[in-house]
């Protein structure tokens, strides 16, 4: 076999790869004399059918499962022994002369294909001594946990029916229909519709106008959507809604004791404190987790500059672009809107995409330096989280990873690239630093980006903090859509 360099220009590569027709030859007859003791023909016994009639019988599918076989296995082993690592699948092409093929399968021509790819840059790793974080640290407070506490308490609170007429923290329960211009719009109905009175969970005005209704009343309610609303049929349009109610109720008082424990299914009031307490932590530490990281990446991004493979960038590219684009339709928005061009987003995003492939390659080095290693235990645990966040697609979602090539590692990158982070904790100088809940939870620096960028830009620099590894498990399923009278948040 003749392995000859034909383009060795910045990362990219062309191999041409030449296996001789006596070498395919000698394959064929290895392939023809094991089938020999295999094969069953009439009019043959086993083990003595002659190698030439099975040749003019099999021989061409045989040859044909060779070059396959061949052109699969081959290319993986040749840049290997290059020394060389491919950055994305390599392109692989031969003749697609009918003829030429022929003789091919014939063992009359010398099999030859072509290898074009991109190698994956040396990546000559640097001291990390000069890395230095501020790990932002939050004292959680008895009042927060109190005030959470007193949150759940609230949301699980009772009511009781009342006569007369509905006051702010009432619950009323109404059958609702919305109109604009006289026409009922999608979302806009509902029947034994529940709403506590001052909630903020409808459009705003609509509770407002809820105040003095009364079991039976009758009462047409008129607000104007917001511009900012997520429907962009209904943004800043004029609705009326017809609503009748059906019962007033009034909240019973909250009390934090062991009752209400009891039912969220918690033993005590103590037990209940401390899991609020856990939960408060967590989502503080999980903050943290995530400045501490952008803030290595921002300086592992200063210390490692180098070219990075075009077809991974362009992958990476097209990811953030879909995400942009889907969010933009989703709020009915333009790049003009956003007081940018898509000349400008296109850009912006492309540096975005150099910069998270750049550092996922130099993580990656550092992490097979290091000895880093993602246990089949983590990955199952993995897959267990993507199952669990995709409730009634189990089966869709394991097929996937079954029969998707390269899916597992959209499980495997996270967890790497987490102890890779971990791993340079350990070797970086970090200093705590206490702060209030306002200065950790304040954005004030979107990942790797020094100067004020545009809207439409933050979104997908706020996923820019993993620069290694993108989820490609199934799409959630679009979640039904909010009842049109409610506001965003809920």
């Amino acid at each position: 076999m003749q392995v000859i360099e034909t383009l060795a220009e910045g990362l990219k590569r062309e191999i041409k790869v030449v296996i001789p027709a006596a070498d395919m030859k000698a394959r064929l007859d290895e392939r023809l004399i094991d089938a020999k003791d295999k094969v069953r023909i009439n009019g043959f016994r086993p083990g003595k059918v002659p190698v030439a009639h099975l040749k003019k019988m099999y021989g061409k599918s045989i040859m044909a499962d060779l070059v396959n076989e061949l052109v699969r296995d081959k290319p993986s082993e040749i840049i290997s022994g290059r020394g060389e690592k491919s950055a994305t699948q390599p392109a692989i092409s031969m003749t697609e002369d009918q003829a030429e093929a022929e003789k091919i399968l014939a063992a009359e021509s010398d099999l030859e294909f072509t290898l074009a790819y991109e190698v994956i840059p040396a990546i000559e790793l640097k001291s990390n001594e000069g890395i230095k974080v501020t790990r932002e640290v939050v004292e959680v407070t008895e009042d927060e946990i109190n005030e959470q506490i007193l949150k759940i308490a609230e949301s699980a609170r009772t009511y009781e029916t009342k006569d007369g007429k509905a006051a702010e923290g009432d619950r009323v329960t109404m059958n609702y229909l919305g109109k604009v211009d006289g026409v009922a719009f999608e979302g806009g109905a509902a029947d034994d519709a529940e709403l506590v009175i001052g909630s903020g969970r409808f459009i705003p005005g609509f509770e407002d106008q809820l105040v003095g209704v009364k079991a039976g009343d009758e009462k047409a309610i008129t607000v104007t959507f917001p511009t900012e609303y997520p429907a962009a049929n209904l943004a800043g349009k004029e609705a009326v809604f017809d609503i009748t109610v059906k019962e007033v109720a009034s909240a019973a008082a909250v009390e934090i004791n062991d009752e209400l424990a009891s039912k969220l299914g918690l033993e005590s009031a103590e037990k209940l404190k401390e899991i609020v307490r856990g939960q408060i932590e967590s989502q503080y530490s999980n903050v943290t987790r995530q400045k501490v990281k952008r803030q290595i990446l921002d300086q592992l991004d200063e210390v490692y500059q180098f070219e990075t493979p075009v077809g991974l960038v362009d992958a990476e590219f097209e990811n953030i672009w879909r995400q942009i684009n889907t969010d933009l339709a989703q709020s009915g928005k333009t790049f003009a809107d956003e007081d940018t061009t898509e000349e400008e987003a296109r850009e912006e995003y492309r540096k975005l995409a150099e910069r998270r492939v750049r550092l996922g390659l130099v993580l990656s080095e550092i992490g097979e330096k290091a000895g880093v290693e993602v246990t089949e235990e983590e990955m199952q645990r993995a897959l267990f989280q993507q199952l669990q966040q995709f409730p009634g697609q189990q089966k869709e979602i394991l097929d996937f990873f079954r029969n998707t090539p390269g899916a597992s590692a959209s499980l495997r990158a996270p967890i790497f690239e987490e102890k890779v982070i971990d791993k340079l904790l350990t070797e970086i100088s970090v200093t705590d630093k206490t702060v209030t809940k306002e200065e950790l939870l304040a954005d004030d620096s979107e990942e790797g980006e020094k100067a004020e960028k545009k809207p439409a830009k933050k979104k997908a620099a706020a996923k820019a903090d993993a620069a290694e590894g993108e989820e490609a498990a199934p799409k959630k399923k679009a979640p039904a859509k909010k009842k049109a009278a409610e506001g965003d948040a809920e």
